[in-house]
């Protein structure tokens, strides 16, 4: 695979599917490499297979599709009035062509039907008065009180919330109704079959924005009967309601005792009661109960959920594997519905008395993503993106292997050999997170696109889930929780130290890098176990803790989450602290607009290297935020390939 090649991976959204099962729509993007920018487009495809997929719209960034509960519009996002994304209807029977529902100035969310489809409920940012409405230079200085305040790839948040929007399409002049006020902010609505009350997640407490809690509220549709589902202890995401309505389900794992998260919990599914208006005051909220064990997180990479008749569709992290599972609502076993050496992003399920049907975009080794449906115990695939990069033979083989730590726990691993005998030089590839996981993917937050890129410029390419990722049973995320950086690297030199045992690989030619987490582990591998590598590479990573803490957009919290609330040890687990004991030559790469690991943090490293004469290099993406190796401009995405394979070719 070449680094030109990032156009022959799409990156697919979540689907949307007929209430008959029989046509999904799906938002496909595609990197413009000529263009210097992406393109997107949402086909239509019968779940049949009957006929080829076409376009649905013509609209160059149109996006977000939402099929009406009656199967008659299609709600989308299309850039329209103030530049924003605003909701657009789409008739699909008898013609017609799109036209605008939402007038927003700062644009309007993710559309979501009632169940009756006569209205649609939506998020959009509401600005503190005389905020955003001129250049952004003579914005009035802000006021900030609350520790989280902004957010990586967007900028300040606290003065604009996200407000509940409910508006009835088939009447454009109608003004929304605003089901929400405040300074607080809302988000993942969902509407109960009734049709009657939104769900949504919010921090209405008086700590808000200095905590991880969040809870679930409910509103009437009619904007009545606000009051909350839970009452704090947990962060959140994802609410739904039940079939029956009678409860609703949720993700979310449990927060310590001063409301900090903790970034190895498992994200487990919830459910809790829904009182009504009138019980809620006397009774206040219910207590949630767990769904899922120990063995099913939630995926980082799919982060959604769909209730259904018999139980709630779950996609879960297992051993690089994103499988869909159905939770039944007693909490029970999960049945299997979609599993296999593939990782499931997004999906759809439809129910009608002929049987169940989904679709589900699935990843793997050898794809970035595809559209394939399930119906009947049957299998289809319905889109051949995949086939591209095969078509051309790019793709190398993984190839699995286990290890075992100084413990004797077996560790999950693979490589990725370039053609040729050997032996071959080395990179050592450290994933994010810390809690995800590597996985037969070629696209997302820690798949083998780059793995792929590199063999094929003549590196063996080594990969690894130790301790602490998700996939593997909480006990296995928790592990590293009272020494992050030091048992992290015992885990990961076991993976390597295995994988060189192979006579094609060269020993004396390593490399270590990674993004975010394994930027972090680059710096403490330059500090604790320079001898083992020729070079590093350290990118979008927290190097001082202190200072991270301050400056990333959620660093207060996770700074607690991930190396404990006991700040007196945080700088013998900072690799800036150790910076005197590193010799060995590092690429440091950075995004000017990272908000989650600051630039601060590549320059403090940057510099303690330089006036120690160490060699080190830094590369600055003007523009860019945490994932710019994923979501940036195609230009400097290619640039950051073409500085890798230089930086290697120098030294390995």
């Amino acid at each position: 695979m070449l680094p030109t090649d990032i156009d022959l991976l799409p990156v697919l959204g979540r689907p949307t599917l007929s209430p008959d099962g029989t046509h999904a729509v799906v938002e496909v993007t595609r990197a413009d490499v000529a263009g210097d920018d992406y393109t997107t487009e949402m086909l239509i495809v019968d779940t049949t297979g009957a006929t080829p997929p076409r376009r649905v719209t013509q609209g160059p960034y149109d996006g977000a599709p939402a099929f009406s509960p009656d199967g008659r519009f299609l709600a989308f996002l299309r850039p329209g009035a103030h530049g924003r994304a605003q909701i657009h209807l789409l008739p699909m029977q008898g013609g017609g062509e799109a036209y605008p529902v939402t007038d927003h100035p700062m644009g309007a969310g993710q559309p979501v039907w009632s169940p009756d489809s006569t209205r649609i409920a939506y998020t959009s940012r509401v600005p503190a008065p005389g905020r955003y409405r001129g250049p952004a230079e003579q914005e009035r200085p802000r006021r900030i009180t609350t520790l989280v305040y902004q957010l990586d790839g967007f900028g300040y948040t606290y003065d604009r919330p996200r407000q509940v929007f409910v508006t009835d399409p088939f009447a454009p002049d109608a003004p929304a109704l605003q089901l929400t006020s405040g300074d607080y902010d809302h988000g993942d609505l969902a509407w109960s079959p009734d049709s009657r009350l939104l769900a949504f997640v919010t921090a209405r407490h008086a700590e808000r924005g200095d905590d991880s809690r969040n809870d679930v509220w409910a509103v009437g549709a009619d904007g009545t009967g606000l009051r909350p589902l839970t009452d704090g202890g947990m962060y959140l995401f994802t609410p739904r309601f039940s079939a029956d309505g009678r409860s609703v389900v949720f993700c979310g794992a449990e927060l310590d005792k001063n409301n900090n998260s903790c970034a190895t919990a498992s994200y487990a599914l919830w459910s809790v009661p829904v009182r009504s208006a009138d019980e809620a005051p006397a009774a206040g909220p219910a207590v949630p109960r767990r769904l899922t064990g120990d063995a099913h997180h939630l995926s980082f990479a799919s982060q959604m959920i769909w209730p259904a008749t018999d139980g709630v569709y779950f996609a879960s992290d297992h051993r690089g594997e994103v499988n869909l599972v159905l939770v039944p609502y007693d909490g029970g076993e999960p049945v299997p519905v979609v599993t296999g050496r593939r990782q499931v992003n997004g999906y759809a399920v439809a129910e009608t008395p002929a049987g169940t049907t989904v679709v589900a975009v699935a990843a793997s080794d050898r794809s970035a993503g595809d559209l394939l449906v399930w119906r009947d115990g049957t299998e289809r695939v319905l889109t051949t993106y995949g086939a591209e990069l095969e078509a051309r033979g790019r793709l190398l083989p993984m190839e699995e292997f286990t290890a075992h730590a100084a413990d004797g726990y077996p560790l999950h691993a693979w490589v990725v050999r370039p053609e040729g005998p050997g032996p071959h030089p080395v990179i050592f590839q450290v994933k994010g997170g810390p809690y995800t996981q590597w996985g037969y993917t070629l696209n997302g937050p820690a798949a083998f696109d780059e793995a792929q890129v590199y063999a094929s410029a003549g590196y063996a390419v080594v990969l690894g889930n130790p301790r602490g990722c998700s996939g593997y049973g909480q006990a296995h995320g928790a592990h590293v929780r009272d020494d992050l950086p030091g048992k992290s690297a015992s885990d990961l030199l076991a993976i390597l130290d295995k994988a060189l045992e192979s006579p094609d690989l060269d020993g004396s030619r390593v490399g270590v890098m990674g993004g975010s987490f394994g930027g972090y582990m680059a710096a403490w591998f330059n500090a604790h176990h320079g001898e083992r590598f020729r070079a590093m590479i350290g990118e979008r990573g927290l190097y001082a803790i202190d200072s991270y803490a301050a400056t990333s957009d959620d660093g207060a919290d996770l700074a607690v989450s991930l190396y404990g609330g006991d700040r007196t040890r945080w700088a013998e687990q900072s690799p800036l602290t150790y910076v005197d004991r590193m010799a060995t030559p590092m690429l440091i790469i950075q995004s000017e607009d990272d908000k989650h690991c600051p630039q601060e943090q590549a320059q403090r490293l940057f510099t303690e290297l330089k006036v120690r004469g160490v060699p080190v290099e830094m590369l600055l993406f003007p523009g860019e935020g945490h994932d710019m190796s994923r979501t940036g401009l195609p230009s400097h995405r290619l640039a950051r390939f073409e500085a890798v394979l230089e930086w290697w070719g120098r030294h390995l």
